[in-house]
């Protein structure tokens, strides 16, 4: 359902540095795209070049410098001077080889970090990931739990020197179909059949992470947010079952143009920059269900995800 809101008014990301994960398709093609339009540096971090390529080319194609013309009157989000530069960095979250790696490859080339936005997920998927994992559970929290550690440095150090930094971390309203937590089933195949359970679990894991990385950092300049986009149609589904997939669009799906809002938003809006930990909907925050809100879990979580990645640390 459109949510028939104006454009968001995004500042000028010129000499920001952005990582961006499963930025090749949806709301994470989306974000990419603005903050590079924006004048941000971006790298796009996934699976697959070739699938990352057209979005590459597409920001790739356009003018360094936007004239102040008939071309970003016809298109008010072409308002920026400046266009950013974008690239592709190999990532695979289910393999926490792959993670360490991509991580490597960003550290090695010296730029700071401004925004690291853990936007990829994964839904309905089923089996372990190669990491050992619940499939979903170890993409959408395991993978980005490293991630983010492995990043957290270069995040510090970027706040101390700039003023800022921030991870945003893309959850979901879905989190509310966590009824219960197992720690067993996180490290287990996956027992339902269309995986939605594991989806929400995995989504009350990203908020928990989320609130938890907040309450660690307080002081450092580095803010985290966590946020729903919307019931967006995107590639996310795609391991759906194809009959609860119809399902899902008859109940109304947003565009991912629409959907990427409130993460470019908690990446970029000085309205947040001193909020940390919470969890956005329509730009705005709000409470989770009280398991999201649950400040023991998320610390036991994080404890746990700590003793899981260590090896790759």
């Amino acid at each position: 359902l459109a949510m028939n809101t104006p454009p968001l008014t995004l500042p000028d990301l010129t000499g920001k540095v952005a990582l961006i994960t499963g930025a090749n398709t949806g709301i994470g093609r989306v974000t990419a795209r603005e903050l590079a339009r924006h004048g941000a540096r971006v790298f796009l971090a996934g699976l697959s070049q070739e699938r990352t390529q057209a979005v590459l080319d597409e920001i790739r194609s356009w003018p360094t410098l936007m004239p102040s013309s008939a071309a970003s009157k016809a298109n008010p989000s072409l308002d920026s001077p400046h266009i950013g530069q974008v690239e592709w960095l190999p990532l695979d979250l289910g393999d926490l080889h792959s993670v360490r790696a991509c991580a490597q490859a960003f550290l090695s080339l010296g730029f700071p970090l401004h925004i690291l936005i853990n936007n990829a997920g994964l839904a309905g998927a089923r089996g372990l990931s190669v990491s050992g994992f619940e499939k979903v559970f170890g993409v959408n929290h395991v993978g980005h739990f490293l991630l983010t550690q492995l990043l957290l440095p270069k995040l510090k150090a970027t706040a101390s020197a700039y003023g800022s930094a921030r991870v945003v971390t893309v959850a979901s309203r879905a989190h509310r179909k966590a009824k219960a937590w197992s720690w067993e089933a996180l490290q287990q195949p996956t027992q339902t059949f269309t995986g939605i359970q594991e989806y929400g679990v995995s989504k009350l894991a990203n908020i928990g992470f989320s609130a938890e990385l907040g309450r660690r950092l307080q002081g450092t300049g580095v803010t985290s947010y966590a946020l729903h986009p919307g019931v967006v149609s995107t590639d996310v589904w795609r391991a759906v079952p194809l009959p609860f997939r119809h399902l899902l669009k008859l109940r109304g799906m947003i565009t991912p143009e629409e959907g990427a809002r409130t993460s470019l938003f908690c990446a970029t809006s000085a309205q947040c920059a001193h909020e940390t930990g919470l969890y956005y909907d329509l730009c705005k925050p709000v409470l989770p269900t009280p398991l999201g809100q649950d400040a023991s879990l998320a610390r036991a979580l994080w404890e746990r995800s700590e003793q899981w990645v260590q090896p790759y640390l």
